[in-house]
C-alpha cells in the first residue's frame, strides 16, 4: 500500500502552461502518474504536451470533465492563495502547493478555510510526495528511489532527495515519501504523516527529517512515544546554524530560544527515536 498517492491517483496541474509547471508535467507523466488536465486562466481549450493534456479555464471545469481527485500547483505566490481557494472550492480533496514565498498572512486565510472543508494541503513551498513506482506529485527527482518498506516525511526538499538516494543506495526502498515543506504556515504536518504511516501495512519503518525552528519535532516525538509501534529513525538539519540565523526556509529560525536543534534531538532520543548525525547514516539506523 502507499499513503495519499497511488497508481488511482488523477493529477490536475495548476499553472500547467509555465515553465516550472509545463516541466514538472513532464516528468510527473514520463514517471507514470495520470496527469488528466491542467489548468490556466484564458487558455482553456488548449492541450500541452503533444496534445495530451487538455487545458481548463477553472478547477472546477477541470474535475467536472476528468474527475481529477489531486492536485498540484506552480503558481506564482501572488497568485498560489487562490489557487488553493479554488481547488478547495472544486472538491479536490488533496492539494500540493509547491509553490515558495507565499506569504505568511495569506497561508493563515488559506489553512482556515481548507480545514473548515476538510481538504488536505501539502506545502506550501514543498517539493511533493512520491509513492515509487506508482505516482509522483511534485518535483522529486524520479530516478533516486525505489518501492519499499520505509516511509518518509521531511521538512526539507533536497535533505528528501539525498535521503531518498542513500537508502536506494542501500537496497532500501519507500513506501511513500511525503515533503510537508518549511513554511510557518503550511497543511499537512508531521503527525498527520506518522499516523497515516502507521496505519499503513506495508510501511515498516520510517524516517522523519526535521530542522531547526519552531516545535514540530518535538510534538512528533511526543506522538511517537505515545502512539507509534513502528521504528523511527530522524535527522535535524541545521545543528550548526548561528544563533538568529534563517536556514533557507521561513520556518526554520530559532526565536526566544525554541526551536533549538539540540532541543528537538533530546526529545526524540527521549521518545525512542535514533537521531542520525547525517544523512548517509540514516539506512544503516534502520538496518
Amino acid at each position: 500500500m502507499s499513503i495519499l498517492i497511488n497508481k488511482k491517483t488523477r493529477l490536475l496541474v495548476q499553472g500547467v502552461t509555465g515553465n516550472e509547471g509545463l516541466f514538472h508535467t513532464q516528468q510527473m507523466l514520463a514517471y507514470g502518474t495520470k496527469v488528466v488536465a491542467g489548468v490556466t486562466p484564458g487558455k482553456g481549450g488548449d492541450w500541452v504536451l503533444d496534445d495530451k493534456i487538455p487545458v481548463f479555464d477553472s478547477c472546477r471545469a477541470a474535475v467536472d470533465a476528468t474527475g481529477a481527485n489531486v492536485t498540484v500547483i506552480f503558481v506564482p505566490s501572488r497568485g498560489a492563495p487562490d489557487a488553493m481557494f479554488e481547488a478547495a472550492d472544486a472538491g479536490i480533496p488533496l492539494i500540493v502547493c509547491i509553490t515558495e514565498g507565499v506569504p505568511v498572512q495569506d497561508m493563515m486565510r488559506v489553512r482556515e478555510y481548507l480545514d473548515q472543508k476538510k481538504v488536505r494541503l501539502l506545502g506550501p513551498n514543498c517539493p511533493g510526495l512520491l509513492t515509487p513506482g506508482e505516482s509522483k506529485v511534485g518535483i522529486i527527482p524520479n530516478n533516486i528511489a525505489i518501492p519499499g518498506n520505509v516511509g518518509v516525511v521531511s521538512r526539507s526538499g533536497t535533505l528528501t532527495y539525498e535521503v531518498l538516494y542513500a537508502l536506494m543506495q542501500n537496497g532500501m526502498g519507500v513506501t511513500t515519501c511525503v515533503g510537508i515543506g518549511g513554511d510557518p504556515i503550511n497543511g499537512t504536518n508531521f503527525i498527520d504523516c506518522l499516523d497515516l504511516f502507521e496505519s499503513d501495512p506495508r510501511t515498516e519503518m520510517v524516517v522523519m527529517i526535521g530542522e531547526i525552528g519552531g516545535t514540530d519535532e518535538e510534538k512528533a516525538a511526543q506522538f511517537i512515544a505515545a502512539n507509534m509501534t513502528k521504528p523511527v529513525v530522524s535527522f535535524i538539519a541545521g545543528q550548526t546554524a548561528p544563533p538568529g540565523k534563517r536556514m533557507g526556509h521561513a520556518g526554520a529560525i530559532i526565536e526566544g530560544g525554541a526551536g533549538t536543534a539540540a532541543d528537538k534531538v533530546k526529545a526524540l532520543e527521549a521518545a525512542g527515536v535514533k537521531v542520525a548525525r547525517y544523512p548517509e547514516e540514516i539506512p544503516s539506523l534502520l538496518k
